[in-house]
């Protein structure tokens, strides 16, 4: 019954009623309904995205084959759900280990302060000095292509992003009177961290995670594009824009569809984090 109360009260919340005017932030997250939709891919794709057909290759759009095929004959509707899947994976992977290390680290560099904090931070400094594919490419380079090691080094890409946004929030939050109040009765400093700083975070948090998504989804498709990322014959909407890169004037289906794809579900992320921003903005 708690739990149900819990449910009825945040439907009715100030915030989610603020989300449901962006019709922007509406569209965006029906947009990611349907791209999330692709985790099911063997339920969806009609066709093996990897089965060459030479009797079917280069085909134009049609009712049999949506999107059309490419020059092996491959349905090129089922290699975009399938690309979907294998960016949301290595996104959604990158931003998991970003948070896993930055919000640590971020608590850790914002509580203590001073030398802890000048060295979390000079670190971070020093990974944000370099442009984000640069470092990603060097990063996968070092360890090897695979979408494995693309999340890993989208991971090191995106930690100081959340690094600095905890820290910059412990630096207000650790101020306050309840904080104060947590130390003197002698709580321990991890549990005031944990459980009494990082719950107050959750909402900045919650929109930089989404909007991170979408920049790590470009990046996967552009190291994918230069060949770092998913290796043949798996997917990627980066791999196929490189494959139909190629047949821009004579076939341009075979890397608009995916270059489409991409573009769309990016979109969504943003307007999805744009709505939540809003809608959790303590000064709205």
């Amino acid at each position: 019954m708690d739990l149900r109360a819990s449910i009825r009260s945040f439907l009715q919340s100030r915030a989610v009623w603020r989300f449901k005017q962006n019709k922007g932030a509406i569209i965006g997250l029906i947009i990611i309904i349907i791209v999330f939709c692709a985790l099911f891919a063997e339920y969806i794709m009609p066709y093996d995205p990897i089965e060459i057909n030479k009797d079917e290759k280069l085909l134009h759009p049609s009712l049999e084959h949506l999107f059309g095929t490419d020059d092996l004959g491959r349905d090129i509707f089922s290699r975009v759900i399938y690309g979907c899947r294998v960016s949301l994976r290595v996104a959604s992977l990158s931003v998991v280990l970003a948070l896993i290390v930055g919000i640590p680290l971020g608590l850790v560099a914002g509580y203590y302060g001073r030398v802890v904090d000048n060295i979390i931070m000079r670190v971070m400094d020093i990974i944000f000095a370099f442009p984000d594919i640069l470092l990603a490419l060097t990063v996968v380079s070092i360890m090897g292509r695979g979408m494995t090691n693309v999340s890993i080094a989208l991971g090191i890409v995106y930690t100081p992003i959340f690094v600095r946004l905890i820290r910059g929030l412990v630096l207000s939050i650790r101020e306050m009177p309840y904080i104060e109040a947590a130390k003197a009765i002698g709580e321990k400093e991890w549990r005031i961290m944990f459980q009494e700083i990082l719950p107050n975070c959750a909402a900045p948090l919650i929109v930089q995670a989404t909007l991170t998504i979408s920049y790590a989804i470009l990046a996967e498709a552009a190291l994918s594009f230069l060949g770092l990322g998913t290796q043949p014959p798996i997917p990627s909407w980066g791999r196929m824009l490189s494959e139909g890169r190629v047949f821009m004037r004579s076939m341009p289906w075979i890397a608009v569809f995916p270059g489409l794809a991409c573009m769309i579900s990016v979109l969504a992320f943003n307007l999805f984090g744009d709505g939540l921003e809003d809608a959790l903005n303590p000064r709205r």
